[in-house]
């Protein structure tokens, strides 16, 4: 079978799957808990579309889950159907940042390619933040001035609850040349976004608001 499961799918099946141990741990009623785990199967398999019946059993063995040891299994089992980040290399970075001259390059060996919905890092030196964003086959890069806010927020990429810093864009609004400066706060730590990235919505609304 091959690999068809997004990162922030991944996360959102993960999700749910607490959501059904949490029930298992604090609601005695059969007739809830068999609710429950009708929804929590409706909810995973509404993340995709044209399933294949294979991908489709795959995925309904959520509803099995009762603790932790077989939420564990299930997860375990479907890692290796996770869509990878496409590969980056310092070369493809520099294309993605050409204006930049002297690019902080994150540490690429320890990338772990299934675990990112898109690849965050920050130069703290120049006070930066880089992102790349992959979208429908094509890669954007995002830089940005980046403050530390010092205090935990709400992150604009992955909704949660997170260390955060404001992420600052300057981009270009008319042919007059005037430039507007547009932000949000974001997480602090991309690889703990990473995780918590449950849709791409927010992540996408985000790249088009700096970018625009």
């Amino acid at each position: 079978m091959e690999r068809f499961i997004r990162n922030d799918q991944y996360n959102e099946i993960s999700n749910q799957a607490q959501i059904l141990l949490n029930g298992y741990s604090t609601v005695n009623d059969l007739n809830v808990l068999h609710a429950l785990r009708g929804l929590v199967k409706d909810k995973v398999n509404g993340l995709f579309t044209d399933l294949t019946v294979s991908q489709e059993e795959m995925l309904s063995k959520v509803e099995e889950v009762k603790d932790s040891e077989q939420a564990e299994d299930f997860l375990l089992g479907l890692e290796p159907y996770i869509l990878p980040f496409p590969p980056m290399t310092e070369a493809k970075l520099k294309k993605l940042f050409p204006k930049v001259k002297k690019l902080k390059m994150p540490d690429l060996s320890e990338l772990n390619e299934t675990n990112l919905t898109y690849l965050g890092w920050n130069d703290y030196g120049q006070e930066r933040k880089y992102l790349v964003v992959e979208r429908d086959g094509k890669l954007t890069g995002l830089k940005g001035r980046f403050t530390p806010s010092n205090k935990k927020g709400i992150c604009a990429i992955c909704h949660s609850f997170s260390e955060i810093g404001m992420f600052m864009s300057e981009s270009k609004k008319s042919q007059q040349g005037t430039y507007v400066n547009r932000g949000n706060y974001i997480c602090q730590d991309s690889v703990v976004c990473n995780t918590q990235v449950k849709s791409l919505e927010r992540l996408h609304d985000f790249q088009e608001r700096m970018k625009s």
